[in-house]
């Protein structure tokens, strides 16, 4: 069987090796190809929304992994989830966000959801998806975000113990008013992979993308399998 090429498109550095780890554990015969354009998450924190020049931007970076022959395509930086929807038909091969397998599974678990985000933009981006997983569900959930940038600078800043620190200490905050929280994005998921004793669940995405990623791939193989013998 031939070896799933998957392109990764990424707007930091950050989350760059969660996924190549995610890769490596749950699926290590994958073919990584990366695409980087990290102006766009510097443009997001400065202007906290996303512009029509950074979708066209976006458009462009999947277009190059497109045209590089991947099978599949996975957007790393749940910030910019909700261009996912409107450009999605642009291009033949899957692509999905980083994150709504994730946030899924979250409203799956509880009504009362924690969410931890470091970048300004993913916290009511998150958030909002969550709405959209519970609403697609028929279920009412109440969700607690929280926007902890310093993490964020920290992590830039080559400080990562720092980083995860500070994670951790909201993690524990939010323990008592949750049934399960969610980390926003793909550069938090490096705390998991200390000891902790979490009194619930801690979801991260890159392990969950992984699998959704490669689920699609051959779900448009198999696709095109039937169409190409009903010819």
């Amino acid at each position: 069987m031939q070896r799933p090429k998957i392109g990764l498109i990424h707007a930091t550095m950050n989350s760059v090796q969660p996924i190549l780890s995610a890769f490596q554990q749950h699926a290590p015969d994958a073919v990584l190809v990366n695409f980087m354009d990290e102006s766009l998450i510097f443009e997001l924190n400065e202007r906290r929304e996303i512009t029509t020049d950074m979708v066209r931007r976006l458009v462009e970076l999947i277009s190059k992994a497109e045209r590089s022959g991947v099978d599949g395509i996975l957007l790393t930086c749940s910030s910019f989830t909700p261009c996912v929807e409107q450009i999605r038909d642009l291009f033949d091969k899957p692509l999905l966000s980083a994150d709504m397998s994730m946030l899924e599974k979250a409203v799956e678990i509880g009504n009362k959801i924690g969410v931890i985000a470091t970048v300004e933009a993913a916290g009511p981006t998150t958030e909002g998806l969550l709405k959209q997983a519970a609403a697609a569900k028929e279920k009412d959930v109440d969700i607690e975000t929280v926007v902890i940038y310093e993490a964020f600078k920290a992590l830039q800043d080559g400080k990562k113990e720092e980083h995860d620190r500070i994670i951790l200490e909201k993690i524990k905050q939010l323990e008592s008013s949750s049934d399960v929280i969610v980390l926003a994005q793909f550069s938090m998921a490096r705390v998991m992979e200390q000891e902790n004793d979490f009194q619930i669940p801690v979801l991260t995405s890159p392990e969950i993308s992984v699998k959704s990623i490669l689920s699609e791939v051959e779900k448009n193989g198999t696709h095109r399998l039937e169409e190409r013998q009903s010819v």
